[in-house]
């Protein structure tokens, strides 16, 4: 084991484990700080599961879909004749892997760029202040350091009684390199990868079915929001939907899956489908860490790592970000967090308000929210108004052919500070940037109401909703 005299003579200032969001957002900002770095990566490629495997090429297929189902829906209407529509999915699938490439040689430049040491293989501690690398080969090396933070994220969450075979029953990781347009799809879990993924294939022509546990999908976030999504699902891409329905088996024979499922009565339904994607959530990736060489026992739902404010493990000098930690599995959220301990090991005293890091799934239409919801305000006990503008309502809207959702604005019934605002339209994942900016501000309805938007744009349902919130005053509506 070191002691503190010896620590002037490791090799670096900062060990990060994962290339992820969190693990090379917080090495760059370490690096900025004039910190000597190194990043340890399992994979050839950096990035982790975001810009290889999931934001980023899911992004890639949703836009790509999107493209196709307006050319195929939409475009008659804006005057664009078209003949002869055709999916080509191996070239969709080869801009998305371009894409993916492009992010993630960015990665690698910008570690040259700040003289960052890149380690392949797999970091685990021999003790807090020695990781051990072990290469593909079957190789090692030893590296030494002051600080090291854990940034190992998470992989997809399995249901016990279903066995992947990553053929017909898929993760989301085949979900994103599937060479045909399948005709039936079943997706267990009505979260945001299932409900993005679902819908990648339901604009391509499947027929996708989602089966979800609890009463409504996208459960965590307001309860408005996930009865407007499930409605223009079904009516604009054709999706069925299985809310408080348990999923009791899935077996696949040949090219057909058969989902078994109970509802709410415990009457039992079949689904048979080309393909299942099970997406029933995420759970933190610790697997040879070597964290029971340094003392940190992983909580026992969903194998995270306990840290305290700081982002300190119970061990001192190592911290931990990201999915491998409480609180949302966001991608944004672990890159503020590698960049708050960056700044804490500089000496600085950064501040992450958890409450404000906004949540989005990239259907179409996408939803955004941010704040507290209405369930959450009713459970506490806090006393709110709610202002809401629908897109039918906005000439942007409109002339985009985009008038499906609404933006609502909870706030303080005292106040009037903004509390939550979710909504759910075109561009929703942009536009709620200024809610937060506005709530970091501890601005009121009020304020945004007398701010001036450009009209027409999308926005402009903000303040209307804000407007709606103070006084019932929309304008538009």
């Amino acid at each position: 084991m070191f002691n503190k005299k010896t620590l002037d003579y490791m090799q670096y200032d900062v060990v990060v484990i994962g290339s992820g969001p969190g693990g090379y957002v917080g090495a760059i900002r370490c690096a900025q700080l004039g910190l000597k770095t190194a990043v340890i990566e399992k994979y050839k490629t950096f990035g982790g599961t975001c810009l290889n495997v999931g934001c980023i090429p899911s992004k890639a297929l949703l836009d790509s879909s999107e493209h196709f189902h307006n050319a195929a829906h939409t475009f008659g209407t804006h005057g664009i004749d078209l003949k002869d529509l055709k999916v080509n999915m191996p070239q969709m699938i080869a801009r998305k892997n371009d894409v993916v490439a492009q992010n993630t040689a960015g990665i690698t430049y910008l570690f040259k760029k700040n003289k960052i040491d890149a380690f392949e293989g797999v970091g685990s501690f021999v003790d807090k202040n020695t990781i051990k690398i072990t290469k593909a080969d079957g190789s090692s090396e030893n590296i030494t350091a002051k600080n090291v933070i854990i940034a190992s994220g998470s992989k997809p969450t399995a249901l016990p009684f279903i066995k992947i075979d990553k053929k017909r029953i898929i993760t989301s990781t085949e979900a994103l390199n599937l060479t045909e347009v399948p005709k039936t799809m079943v997706v267990i879990g009505g979260g945001v990868i299932g409900l993005e993924l679902g819908s990648v294939y339901a604009r391509l022509g499947t027929k996708v079915s989602v089966v979800e546990f609890m009463p409504s999908i996208i459960g965590t976030m307001d309860a408005g929001l996930g009865k407007e999504l499930q409605r223009v699902l079904k009516k604009s891409l054709g999706m069925e939907f299985y809310t408080n329905h348990k999923v009791t088996g899935a077996t696949a024979k040949g090219k057909t899956v058969t989902v078994t499922a109970d509802n709410a009565k415990g009457e039992q339904i079949k689904l048979e489908a080309d393909y299942c994607i099970v997406a029933v959530g995420r759970v933190a990736y610790t697997a040879g860490l070597g964290l029971e060489n340094i003392g940190i026992q992983t909580e026992e739902r969903g194998n995270k790592i306990p840290v305290n404010e700081h982002l300190e493990t119970t061990v001192p000098g190592v911290y931990a970000i990201g999915d491998v930690i409480k609180g949302a599995m966001l991608a944004h959220k672990a890159e503020d967090e590698g960049v708050y301990v960056a700044e804490r090991l500089a000496g600085q005293k950064p501040h992450i308000n958890y409450n404000l890091i906004p949540g989005v799934v990239y259907t179409w239409p996408e939803v955004a929210s941010v704040g507290y919801t209405e369930e959450q305000l009713k459970e506490k006990g806090i006393q709110y108004k709610a202002g809401s503008f629908p897109f039918k309502a906005s000439g942007r809207a409109k002339a985009s052919m985009d008038t499906d959702g609404f933006v609502k604005v909870l706030a303080d019934a005292k106040t009037d500070e903004i509390l939550g605002v979710h909504m759910i339209g075109p561009r929703a994942a942009d536009m709620i940037a200024e809610a937060v900016v506005a709530m970091e501000f501890r601005a009121s309805a009020e304020d945004i109401a007398r701010i001036c938007h450009a009209h027409p744009t999308y926005t402009e349902a903000i303040k209307e909703a804000a407007m709606a919130a103070t006084d019932n005053r929309a304008i538009h509506i």
